[in-house]
């Protein structure tokens, strides 16, 4: 349950830096979307989902702490 609730934050913090950089690159300030590509906000909430995605492969455990048996 955690893990959903902090997949579903990052992503929507993903999207709304998403939103962000589409209006920097609608007022044609490119300099700026890139930057906030490369060194800002996006880069931020890209690496956060990132971590988040890579420890859930790591952990051999289920939502509930046991680990996962596959079908039976």
């Amino acid at each position: 349950m955690a893990y959903e609730r902090q997949l579903n934050i990052a992503m929507e913090r993903l999207d709304q830096s998403l939103a962000q950089l589409r209006n920097l690159i609608k007022r044609g300030d490119q300099t700026g979307a890139l930057q906030f590509m490369e060194e800002g906000d996006l880069k931020e909430r890209y690496e956060e989902l990132q971590n988040i995605i890579s420890i859930s492969q790591t952990n051999p455990l289920g939502s509930r702490g046991t680990t996962q048996t596959g079908t039976l």
